[in-house]
């Protein structure tokens, strides 16, 4: 059970071929003759039969034959029986060749896959390939080189295309996996295996459209939090999105959503073919930057500028080197070397100072990668240079890049620095590129370590009267909430707003705005009407009762001659903001699909559609994730001190998209949403007017106590938290696992007894390895849990002040199994708390989590010689039988 569900697929010890026969090439599938022609082309290390299904045998020869995986590549008419006869030899996972297979029978395949208990890959896609296993199990041609990355694509085409171009470059896969539209084991399910696999240390996505925006962000971030995840996406403008949709068979949702989507993920997103070539020429070399300042050695100004030129386009910082560096280097350098922001070697640079000037870059605190231009110039040390940056390579942990100009003169240079595995590029803005797309990996890191709850810190919003104005609304059959309504759903969030009054008539108008003192605005309060300015239902400043009279009468008249039978409830009256130099922002939100609700924040106005300056996250925010989305918009420029005007209360703005993440989280019903303008000054923020549109949720949303089935992201469920006693005194608390628990985790690990560690982890190891550590601290609410219990500990500093320390005590967790219904379980506690009833508690409170998810049973295994744990599963009533594949564990299972 420790191993991944999809090792029969991508490890198979056993294969059956079910191709047709090979001898009649007349009678295959296109698909057929090249799977025939790739397996014969090497050895596949492990047990290979090949079957027809025409002629599948006596049951005897069916029982010898049984194997991990079947291979099938027949065509359409033969593909029921062939899956058919798959499970009969209890297959436990097939891979479907084949191309032109309809919707129907593609559901009628997975169909017998579910019921024949075997993962299915394809149909219509082009296969997988497992270069260190020999195994080609694909028509994309001869097996790529084995090596670190792994490559999932939606396009057989383009997949074979990488292969070709890797084969010239030194570039070697892990997997390959080309999958078809409406597959089986789709892209998620590939990715997450790969997120696990140890031969594997990057990953590149090629996608057209995702089927399940849930499973697919659940793979995605834990996979990025692993190792590095390069996504190229089909589709970024409504033609390429039209395309890529009929291609895939999946859905598409708008680009700058997607984006938004990867940065919180913590993937990097790549903009085109050749970028992610060039950036997987970076990931192949296993280069991992921490950061975005990269030097730049050249022997020429004009190449090194253009590489200066596109670091700052694309948001890079030049590594500038420190003075001690620039005293130590300078003496080995030409004497017209120049070490200001670039360093340039200049033209008479040979090997030795080429080497000496990258060396002393890598060791500077202040660059995080380093970049060695060579313009070629006749005569000149192109190759020596390169063989000096290859020697130099060993003692080089930060990213070195190369980009040698030329073509002819400069070929077997290339070739050295491909040898030793150092990327290198034909211009310098390609090699500035790839590095600012790797660079990018570190940066959506830190945002994808944020797991925000539900509700922030702040003063506890009124969810209730928020939701019952979004039903009293949907039982009038409307969906956009008037200007009333839409303030009234703000304050129930503690979203300052102005005061507004609903008029019925012009004299009750003049009374409110003579109550409320002038200048007042006036606008039109219509359910019916989404834009008040477009039928001129708006007018501000207005300086008296007379003009606010004369105004009503006007504009109640103009609205109804412009948008004849728009149901008119009145006027509302508001005191215009106060702030003189206030800068007018607008706060929102949008449904996408398939990622759902997004959060917007830019620039506010009338001009917003015309300017569209918005930046975009996923809920739920915290305060890091609000400040990161203010700073994308280009409105930003103006919140500090601008044009003689202060700078604005940054807190207060920060504070309104907390509340709108609240109202996103807490209330499903919100389609869009427009509080524009937000106008904000150095003394707050005030919405002015709001934009609301609701809709039913589906019913298993929107539930009392907070069900988020309609977030792409689970919130941090902290409802799960709680304080419980300690046997012998104090108490201690259990609540689910965050990032920051990583290293207490280890330290608790650490700790435990070698007896502990083996029966935990089947395993000599004394502490967890990075990868499965940040696995283990940044998990997926939504497929599995982790929930430690915490012991604060008092203990006297140095200087004699009291500190206050927490430490790990106990772990439970579950991952959810594929089949979606039931999840195994693991728990561990500290040796110095074993009698506390802690294991008890921790189990109790994993299988409610389990429950409360819809689970049906958990269940663990055991190792026999484990007999506390084993004594701890039948008090806690759980079943205990023996475990068919090995004999030194016992399966315990409970439902729930």
């Amino acid at each position: 059970m420790d191993k991944h569900y999809l090792t029969p697929l991508f490890a198979p010890q056993a294969i059956v071929v079910l191709a047709g026969d090979p001898d009649t090439p007349d009678s295959l599938t296109p698909q057929a003759r090249q799977l025939h022609q790739a397996l014969r082309a090497q050895r596949f290390q492990g047990q290979l039969n090949f079957l027809d299904v025409r002629t599948s045998g006596t049951l005897a020869d069916l029982a010898q034959a049984r194997a991990d995986l079947a291979i099938v590549a027949l065509p359409p008419g033969e593909m029921v029986q062939a899956l058919e006869l798959v499970g009969r030899i209890a297959c436990r996972a097939a891979l479907v060749l084949g191309s032109g297979i309809d919707a129907n029978l593609g559901a009628e395949l997975q169909r017998i896959a579910a019921r024949e208990g075997f993962h299915l890959m394809g149909p219509n896609g082009l296969g997988l390939q497992r270069p260190a296993l020999g195994l080609n199990a694909s028509a994309l041609g001869a097996l790529a080189a084995p090596g670190p990355l792994g490559l999932v694509a939606q396009s057989g085409a383009l997949t074979a295309a990488m292969l070709d171009w890797a084969r010239s470059n030194a570039v070697g896969f892990s997997s390959v996996v080309a999958l078809g539209p409406n597959p089986g084991v789709d892209i998620a399910q590939a990715l997450d295996y790969m997120a696990n696999d140890p031969a594997t240390h990057s990953i590149i996505l090629y996608l057209e459209g995702i089927h399940c925006a849930r499973r697919f962000m659940s793979a995605l971030r834990s996979a990025a939090n692993a190792k590095p995840v390069l996504v190229l996406k089909a589709g970024r403008r409504p033609a390429g999105n039209a395309a890529a949709q009929t291609h895939s068979g999946a859905i598409v949702g708008a680009d700058d959503v997607f984006d938004a989507a990867l940065r919180r993920a913590g993937a990097v997103r790549v903009r085109s073919f050749v970028e992610l070539f060039s950036a997987a020429k970076c990931l192949a070399s296993r280069y991992r930057p921490v950061g975005r300042r990269l030097a730049v050695v050249t022997n020429g100004g004009g190449p090194g500028v253009l590489a200066a030129d596109w670091a700052n386009e694309i948001g890079l910082e030049l590594g500038r080197l420190s003075d001690a560096t620039v005293a130590a280097l300078k003496p080995q350098l030409p004497a017209h070397a120049s070490l200001a922001e670039l360093i340039d070697l200049s033209e008479d640079a040979d090997a030795a100072q080429y080497r000496a000037a990258v060396e002393a870059a890598a060791r500077d605190r202040q660059v995080d990668g380093v970049l060695a231009i060579y313009s070629a110039k006749p005569g000149g040390p192109a190759d020596a240079v390169a063989q000096a940056l290859a020697a130099a390579k060993a003692g080089i942990a930060k990213p070195l890049l190369a980009c040698w100009m030329g073509d002819a003169s400069v070929g077997a240079a290339r070739q050295a620095l491909n040898a030793a595995a150092i990327p290198n590029f034909r211009t310098p803005e390609a090699a500035v590129g790839a590095f600012g797309n790797i660079a990018s990996f570190y940066q959506n890191q830190q945002l994808l370590q944020q797991t925000p709850a539900p509700l922030s810190t702040l003063g506890k919003p009124d969810i209730e009267a928020a939701r019952l104005v979004i039903e009293s609304v949907l039982a009038e059959r409307r969906k956009v909430l008037t200007e009333m309504e839409s303030k009234t759903l703000l304050s129930a969030f503690h979203i300052p707003v102005t005061q507004t009054t609903l008029a019925r008539n012009a004299n009750e108008a003049m009374m409110i705005a003579t109550q409320l003192g002038f200048p007042v605005a006036l606008k039109i309060d219509s359910p019916d009407i989404t834009h008040k300015s477009d039928v001129q239902g708006v007018a501000l400043n207005i300086m008296s009762g007379a003009a606010v009279r004369d105004s009503y009468q006007d504009m109640v008249e103009r609205v109804a001659r412009l948008q004849p039978g728009a149901r008119i409830h009145g006027v509302t009256v508001q005191k215009m903001a106060r702030a003189q130099r206030g800068r007018e922002i607008c706060i929102g939100m949008v449904t996408d699909d398939p990622f759902g609700p997004v959060i917007v924040f830019g620039a506010g106005g009338t001009m917003i559609e015309l300017i569209r300056d918005r930046a975009m996250e996923l809920p739920p925010l915290n305060q890091f994730l609000a400040r990161r989305l203010i700073e994308r918009a280009r409105v930003a420029e103006t919140l500090a001190e601008w044009r003689g005007a202060a700078p604005v209360d940054m807190g207060a703005i920060e504070r309104v998209l907390l509340r709108v993440s609240e109202m996103v989280c807490e209330l499903p019903q919100l389609r869009e949403m427009d509080i524009n303008p937000l106008i904000v000054d150095e003394n707050g923020v005030v919405a002015v007017d709001a934009r609301i549109v609701v809709d039913h949720a589906p019913q298993s949303l929107g539930q009392a106590g907070g069900s988020y089935d309609h977030l792409a992201i689970l919130p941090y469920p902290a409802r799960y938290e709680q304080q419980l006693p300690l046997r012998g005194g104090g108490e201690y608390q259990i609540r689910p696992i965050h990032p920051g628990d990583a290293q207490m985790l280890q330290t608790f690990v650490q700790a435990l007894s070698p007896e502990s560690r083996y029966f935990r982890y089947v395993s000599s190891m004394t502490q967890l390895p990075p990868g499965m550590l940040a696995r283990f601290a940044l998990i997926d609410y939504d497929r599995e849990m982790a929930l430690v219990a915490v012991l604060k500990q008092r203990s006297a500093a140095t200087d004699g002040s009291i500190v206050e320390t927490e430490r790990v005590i106990g772990v439970s967790r579950y991952v959810t199994n594929p089949d979606q219904a039931s999840c195994e379980f693991s728990l561990v506690v500290a040796d110095d708390m074993a009698g506390k009833g802690i294991g008890s508690r921790l189990m109790d409170a994993i299988m409610q989590v389990a429950r409360d998810k819809g689970l049906s049973e958990i269940q663990g295994l055991v190792l026999s010689v484990n007999p506390n744990m084993l004594k701890l599963m039948r008090s806690l009533g759980f079943a205990i039988k023996p475990f068919p594949e090995d004999p030194d564990f016992r399966l315990v299972t409970h439902a729930l």
